[in-house]
């Protein structure tokens, strides 16, 4: 259900602004002037429809249209066209609902100058058109008071738009972030249950790999030498070769087997693309998250591909949790060592949810790091309110425990 309002809640801009300027044509059809105002109205329908995908334009438009009919150079409202004006609250509101703080504080500004701007081709006559707010209403108080009172109540019904815009979307953007945190405690539940299955699944695998590869060894061994022995029994010598050969054959098996054991599960279906959605969903809460790839990306095996998913994603979901979804993050995966560095740098003071104790979390990051042969360490970093992970992992460049060098930088 998220889903399909978050696919589709980007049209509703686009067909609002369809819709205002299908209304409005259908109610002036008839009347004088509609050739000449289509050109204002299709304007503020634009500025509606782009209020969501390009937000600064809307904006434009909305203060460009209302100064324009105050100069004459637009064809001005009349008795009939003047409710064009509400544009100016359905811009601002869409405007105010959306993920920019900046954006949204500068609609307050805008809205009160697109309002006076309107209020000033409503009221004000000139010596060629006397047609004006005083006449539609018979309204004996005076352009000064006219222009007051249209400029209060234009801005206070903007207003109304633009606070309701903010609450709608800090509702949405609230809710949002909820969700993905219910959806990463889930998540980290199941990771958690898959994690201890693995770390059994592996402690298994080594007693096996143990085991049967010490006796296995003998075996080829023993049968090697009694092969090379047997010089004068030709059946002998056959049978002790395709004995090491095939105990040599089974000896390559357990070691793949227990390669297997270590590299896949459910996690495995995740991979380093998976990683920029998860950096696009925490922008989509209101989160300032940001993705970057330093120098050339190589090979990495599944077990090591699913480890960086899991700990970006617990990551993120650490920082929604505890430092809120106006937090900013950053994701660094850095190829230019001798294997894969990641780090997950973040800032924020307003978390979601309160500390009930340490959590284990990071402690579920460091063994998915250990268990691909990698580290990882977390904590604060230099300035207030900074939290950094950091881990290395191995790519086909560098097979192993980490480096000595890397091992002393954490």
């Amino acid at each position: 259900m998220t889903t399909i309002l978050q696919r589709f809640r980007h049209l509703l801009a686009p067909a609002t602004g369809v819709v205002y300027l299908v209304l409005w044509i259908v109610g002036e059809a008839g009347r004088s002037g509609l050739a000449e105002h289509v050109v204002v109205v299709s304007a503020f329908a634009v500025a509606i429809g782009l209020a969501a995908w390009m937000p600064s334009t809307a904006l434009g438009l909305v203060v460009a249209v209302p100064l324009l009919q105050a100069l004459r150079l637009l064809h001005r409202p009349t008795s009939t066209t003047w409710p064009e004006y509400l544009a100016v609250a359905i811009v601002v509101g869409v405007v105010g609902a959306g993920r920019s703080d900046a954006l949204r504080w500068i609609a307050v500004p805008v809205l009160g100058v697109a309002s006076a701007a309107a209020a000033w081709a409503m009221v004000v006559p000139t010596v060629a058109d006397q047609d004006v707010w005083g006449r539609w209403v018979a309204s004996s108080s005076g352009t000064k008071t006219d222009l007051a009172f249209l400029s209060l109540s234009i801005a206070g019904a903007s207003g109304i738009g633009w606070a309701v815009g903010v609450a709608i979307g800090a509702t949405w953007r609230v809710g949002l972030a909820s969700v993905r945190v219910v959806e990463a405690e889930r998540e980290t539940e199941v990771a958690s249950v898959e994690l201890h299955a693995e770390q059994e699944r592996a402690r298994i695998a080594r007693d096996v790999h143990d085991s049967l590869a010490h006796s296995l060894a003998v075996v080829v061994s023993q049968a090697q030498g009694a092969a090379a022995i047997a010089v004068r029994d030709e059946h002998a010598a056959s049978a002790l070769r395709d004995i090491a050969e095939v105990s040599r054959s089974a000896l390559g098996d357990v070691r793949a087997l227990v390669e297997r054991i270590q590299g896949t599960g459910v996690e495995a279906r995740y991979g380093l693309a998976d990683v920029p959605p998860l950096v696009a969903d925490m922008r989509e809460v209101g989160m300032v998250a940001t993705f970057e790839q330093r120098g050339t990306p190589a090979e990495v095996t599944t077990g090591v591909a699913a480890a960086v998913h899991r700990i970006v994603q617990e990551s993120l979901t650490n920082v929604l949790k505890h430092q809120g979804r106006t937090a900013s993050a950053g994701v660094v995966l850095d190829w230019r060592g001798p294997g894969l560095g990641v780090v997950v740098a973040s800032r924020g003071s307003a978390p979601l949810v309160a500390l009930d104790g340490p959590g284990t979390g990071i402690a579920g990051m460091e063994e998915r790091a250990r268990l691909v042969d990698g580290w990882l360490r977390a904590g604060r970093g230099d300035e207030d309110h900074e939290f950094v992970v950091t881990a290395w992992l191995p790519t086909t460049r560098a097979v192993g425990p980490a480096p000595a060098e890397l091992e002393a930088a954490r």
